[in-house]
């Protein structure tokens, strides 16, 4: 993705502003980059680059607003209310007023059910950054397999949690892989699809890194809790993975048969 010089360039500023603030600032500072600019030219080089970019770093802004606002034929800038799991509606507000409501690191606060918003593109975006969630978490329990020393040698050497890892690497590699597809073929179906699948990812490797990284992984001091909470956070914006399935299904029911998004 990044064999560009250009694209190189851009993707080392965009990975240092992300390293350097978060929120309200941050959303600041990729304006002045030109993310706008590049939703609206470049889409498919911007959305995969720039929430990935969130994922793996840790940060936060509130730039699925600008996806869905864009979707809509909207201006972006602002704010939308978005569907979030269970039935219920939230907005990521351009503040860094966090609430309680999910997390309690997020300006992400409930409001009552509003119209439906385009979903599609807002759920591929939200696929990337779980891809993200997932890489960093996959990097941080690889790391610690190979620091951590038990019965004079790395546990990395063990298979049960070399099986973890590759586990994870797999669920991780597979969600991109359908995020691409879905970019392709950017139907609401490929991107409910891709969305559940990341979901599904980044749950997997919370669920294996966290085995992986023992007591370490609840500190504070430590990263993994963090890409945790926000990976649950994540997954219930737009329909969890477990909803998405669900409605896949009956999509797939409805219908008679299910489309082939991919020849292989």
């Amino acid at each position: 993705m990044t064999a560009d010089p250009e694209l190189q360039l851009i993707t080392e500023s965009l990975r240092s502003a992300m390293l350097s603030s978060s929120g309200a600032k941050l959303d600041g500072a990729l304006a002045e980059l030109g993310w706008l600019d590049m939703l609206d030219e470049i889409p498919d080089t911007a959305v995969p680059l720039v929430f990935q970019l969130l994922g793996e770093t840790g940060t936060q802004a509130p730039l699925l607003n600008d996806v869905v606002l864009r979707a809509a034929g909207l201006p972006g800038g602002g704010t939308v209310p978005m569907p979030y799991a269970g039935g219920s509606w939230v907005v990521w507000e351009r503040s860094d007023q966090v609430a309680s409501t999910l997390g309690g690191d997020l300006p992400i606060h409930r409001v009552a059910q509003r119209d439906s918003v385009p979903l599609a593109a807002g759920r591929r975006a939200l696929g990337w950054w779980l891809v993200g969630c997932g890489r960093a978490m996959l990097s941080l329990a690889r790391q610690h397999a190979l620091d951590r020393v038990q019965f004079g040698r790395p546990i990395a050497s063990f298979q049960a949690v070399r099986h973890r890892l590759a586990e994870t690497f797999v669920a991780v590699e597979g969600a991109e892989a359908t995020l691409q597809v879905a970019s392709d073929h950017p139907d609401d179906l490929a991107s409910l699809l891709a969305k559940a699948a990341a979901g599904q990812a980044a749950l997997t490797a919370a669920r294996h890194c966290q085995q992986v990284l023992g007591g370490i992984g609840f500190t504070a001091e430590h990263q993994l809790h963090r890409h945790i909470k926000r990976a649950l956070v994540l997954d219930g914006l737009l329909g969890s993975s477990h909803e998405l399935t669900r409605e896949a299904g009956a999509i797939v029911r409805e219908r008679g048969s299910a489309p082939r998004l991919a020849h292989l």
